[in-house]
């Protein structure tokens, strides 16, 4: 039997932070994963980040995920791949099916990162082809370049669903519709914004009544609901697809815990049945620590530093680190950890309805029953300002815990202030120099770069672009309003793509000046 300082189960970031955190105060660490690759969801995560620096806001997932690799295999952080755990027991033996093999394994330590599993709901037909976790969308497109189908209908208006529509859009799918039981969004302002002025339509308090087909998914019945959630009569709603995308919850996947005899809590909070532990995973049973989703769902941000939190904890536990050392490392991480947990989006949050932003500003109902913010609710928040010439237009209008723009202007145009959740202003007499920093930084895509008056009676809209084929300049369409319908004429004038951008580029539209405010999306005819 093979022994190890500290074993670690799941190769996903938490994971992947706390062996790395472990490796550098010198604990010989394993780390063991189901998967052929490392790397858990963020390899399909093909958006930015949101929240600091230290958070690695406006990074890719995907980019984070070869920086933890990289960093963990400088650090000697052994990964063992295609290998599954089937079984944590006492004294911390670990047991590990790998191929046609079973092996066993003793750590002074284990770490359990496993993660989450996507929730389902069930309805006639919810056993037809077609039928996939938004998660299980997300991984065809993303890691294996597989279409998930060709017309979709959206389950589910959380960070998950609203990011998957978007990005199966980007691949090239129609999202027919994006659909919730819920009678509001359920995920961040700006992501619903941005799959909004692509033209998919929000149904809240819907949800499906059945999916057809013989052999296949060949279409889609909805209805709305009433408080309750039972359906309405006449309300119902026909969409012909080929792909039902269910982004429903997760769950956290403990069963290893409960398993080895970790006191074990239900919490709904939480996502569901989780292990008691303390807020740097050290659960009920000496030497066994929990980070990520399996201790209560959050964003992967969250997961990182949690990793990080049980990796010098177990350091600690086995001797490798002081206590002064560790309650120190603890403090900054706990610090960092707190900021992500602020907002309108924050743990103690869930399920509260938030009428107003932190600076006493009325939320938009408009964002929270149709996915966009109306034309005559944007004026009140204080990104959005009107001067000569060209100028940032943020369209940030939740307490989300984000703050590249400011880090992106050079000039200074634009400040969150201390306070990383607070929203973002244009500073009163700056200069924009046109550069685009803030509007390619933005994690929600919410700034664009408005000059409102050119002089010949038209306007400019820089907004950040990021699908394929790439408009040429002189390209002629239509300038879609944030509901994604077409509000005016529109000619592309600049595309811009650089290396400092990360892959959102640049697009500017010359427009009727009486539509500056209004036109925030493009789209060829």
């Amino acid at each position: 039997m093979k022994r190890y300082d500290l074993i670690i189960v799941g190769a996903g970031p938490s994971g992947l932070s706390a062996g790395i955190e472990a490796a550098k105060k010198g604990l010989r660490t394993v780390v063991f994963d189901e998967n052929e690759k490392p790397g858990g969801q963020l390899f399909k995560q093909i958006h930015k980040f949101f929240g600091s620096k230290e958070h690695r806001a406006k990074v890719r997932g995907y980019v984070i995920g070869q920086q933890l690799l990289e960093e963990a295999d400088r650090a000697g952080v052994e990964v063992v791949l295609n290998a599954t755990v089937i079984g944590l027991y006492q004294d911390k033996e670990v047991v590990v099916k790998r191929g046609d093999r079973i092996e066993h394994y003793k750590g002074n330590a284990v770490i359990i990162a496993t993660g989450a599993a996507e929730n389902m709901v069930t309805f006639p037909g919810w056993t037809l082809p077609g039928v996939i976790g938004a998660g299980a969308a997300q991984t065809m497109m993303n890691l294996h370049g597989v279409l998930p189908g060709k017309r979709v209908l959206m389950l589910g208006s959380g960070n998950v669903g609203l990011v998957v529509s978007f990005q199966l859009e980007q691949c090239g799918c129609e999202v027919v519709a994006l659909v919730d039981a819920a009678p509001r969004v359920g995920g961040y302002g700006v992501h619903a914004a941005k799959v909004a002025r692509t033209g998919v339509p929000f149904y809240l308090s819907h949800t499906i009544v059945e999916a057809e087909g013989t052999d296949c998914v060949t279409g889609v019945t909805i209805a709305e609901v009433d408080s309750t959630f039972h359906f309405i009569p006449g309300t119902e709603k026909h969409f012909d697809v080929d792909t039902i995308c269910l982004a429903v919850g997760l769950s956290p996947m403990s069963q290893l815990l409960k398993m080895a005899g970790c006191r074990m809590v239900d919490d709904a909070k939480k996502g569901g049945q989780v292990p008691v532990c303390d807020p740097y995973g050290r659960t009920s049973l000496p030497g066994v620590y929990v980070a990520g989703d399996v201790a209560g769902i959050e964003e992967a941000s969250s997961a990182m530093i949690e990793g990080r939190m049980a990796g010098i904890a177990a350091a600690e536990y086995l001797g490798y680190i002081g206590k002064d050392e560790m309650e120190s490392e603890l403090a900054s991480l706990d610090k960092a950890l707190d900021g992500l947990r602020q907002g309108m989006f924050a743990p103690q949050n869930r399920g509260k309805q938030i009428t107003e932003t932190e600076e006493g500003i009325e939320v938009s109902q408009n964002l929270l029953l149709h996915g966009y913010v109306a034309d005559d609710e944007l004026e009140r928040y204080p990104g959005v300002t009107h001067k000569s010439g060209v100028h940032p237009v943020i369209e940030c209008t939740q307490n989300i815990p984000c703050n590249p723009c400011q880090d992106a202007c050079k000039k200074g145009c634009i400040s969150i202030g201390a306070k990383i959740t607070s929203l973002p202003i244009v500073v009163e007499g700056s200069e924009c120099i046109n550069c685009g920093m803030c509007v390619a930084s933005c994690s929600g895509q919410a700034i664009f770069l408005v000059d409102e008056d050119c002089g010949d009676g038209t306007a400019t809209v820089t907004l950040p672009y990021e699908f394929l084929p790439l408009p040429e300049v002189g390209t002629k369409g239509k300038g879609l309003g944030r509901d994604g319908k077409a509000v005016c004429d529109a000619e592309v004038v600049s595309v811009k793509s650089m290396k400092a951008f990360d892959k959102t580029n640049l697009l500017t539209i010359r427009i009727p000046k009486e539509y500056a405010m209004k036109a925030r999306f493009f789209k060829a005819v």
